[in-house]
């Protein structure tokens, strides 16, 4: 624990420690009372609007009511809030999207309060408790000690374990993928129904080679040795990613045709099809965890394309997959990704299109409902000039 942040809290008159953890990179909070079924929503809600965490010791299930109870009053429309004046222009899309992001992250700072204290083996001690221990160990490894975690970041691995347990059915590699808690999930169809359905590169001969860069669950690889590619080399430099890509190679019997490799962006070497799906929305992350969501800068996006053309056998292709949500966002225009696609040295051959079916599509009410309803993901059929 000596590595590790720790959290300290008086209860019974003893000072007590444990390890803190928290995906979302958040600090332990500076004080910390205990908590149980007698408090109430509205005093539970103002303690965490100041900071302070509230340590659970009363029922488990009564716990997550109460978590439930402190997200519709932060979701409470401020009753004080000024109306805009007749005629002042709505917000631009870049604005709404930075005060999406910040109203998400209050919310998370707050619901993060509610504290549940695990013991050496990922127990609780409360009652009406689940069995966390395969969850548990599954995100974070066997137990070091009692640790204490937000109850909102604890049931995120809990349904991590249920999609890890069950899977996702994707036809175009005949079976399920099976997530791990911190990679990202293809829940999304379309991207994977895109690179499933482009035409293969000529230079592709039967015994080619193509590369999956930053591969994550191993579904684009699995879907390029399902059409007959016999040699594909997947790469991510995150361990979750690694041991998960392996672990859906190996259930879907694809082993002897799909290699995982850990690298930044590339393997060694040059091959006849290059994909990779990087993260979509320009912006810096808010927690470790949404590194496969955003991409600062566009950084992995500028990285891969400027190294592409070097890794390449002649006559190959990039497949480029990529959502045009940032562009309808505010966040990168269509001349920018021209641009960079042009100062790479690379030339479009094709581009695929195809339309979300993701349930927020059509949500009105999610404030970012206008971009997400005009939103294409396409696949950019690349080539060295």
């Amino acid at each position: 624990m000596t590595d590790a942040p720790v959290v300290r809290w008086t209860e019974r008159g003893e000072e007590r420690v444990a390890r803190w953890r928290s995906e979302r990179g958040a600090p332990p909070p500076q004080r910390i009372v205990v908590a149980d079924d007698h408090m109430s929503a509205d005093r539970a809600y103002g303690l965490a609007c100041q900071g302070t965490g509230l340590l659970w010791r009363g029922d488990f299930q009564n716990a997550r009511q109460l978590l439930i109870a402190l997200g519709s009053r932060v979701d409470r429309p401020r009753r004080k809030a000024k109306v805009p004046a007749a005629g002042a222009p709505a917000p631009s899309p870049v604005e709404a999207f930075n005060l999406h992001r910040q109203a998400q992250s209050q919310r998370a700072r707050t619901l993060g309060m509610l504290l549940i204290r695990l013991d050496e083996r990922y127990g609780t001690a409360l009652r009406r408790e689940p069995d966390l221990r395969q969850a548990c160990t599954e995100a974070w490894g066997p137990a070091e000690g009692p640790s204490v975690v937000s109850l909102r970041e604890l049931l995120g691995l809990i349904g991590a374990h249920e999609w890890r347990s069950k899977g996702i059915e994707v036809a175009a590699v005949g079976g399920r993928i099976h997530p791990h808690y911190g990679v990202f999930a293809p829940i999304r169809s379309e991207y994977v129904d895109l690179v499933a359905q482009a035409p293969l590169p000529a230079a592709l001969s039967a015994g080619g080679t193509a590369f999956d860069v930053g591969t994550g669950t191993g579904v684009l690889a699995a879907v390029l040795a399902r059409r007959g590619v016999k040699r594909v080399i997947a790469t991510d430099k995150d361990p979750r990613a690694l041991a998960c890509a392996r672990e859906n190679v190996a259930r879907l019997g694809l082993a002897q045709q799909v290699e995982v490799v850990e690298a930044d962006l590339f393997p060694d070497g040059r091959a006849a099809l290059v994909v990779c799906n990087p993260p979509w929305v320009p912006a810096r992350p808010s927690a470790p965890i949404e590194h496969g969501i955003y991409d600062p800068e566009s950084r992995m996006l500028r990285a891969f394309l400027a190294g592409l053309p070097a890794h390449l056998e002649p006559g190959g292709e990039g497949w480029l997959v990529l959502s045009d949500l940032a562009e309808h966002l505010g966040l990168r225009s269509r001349d920018e990704l021209l641009a960079t696609i042009d100062a790479a040295g690379l030339r479009v051959v094709e581009r695929a299109d195809a339309r979300p079916s993701h349930p927020r599509a059509s949500e009105a009410s999610d404030p970012l409902h206008a971009a997400r309803a005009a939103e294409v993901t396409s696949l950019w059929r690349l080539a060295a000039r």
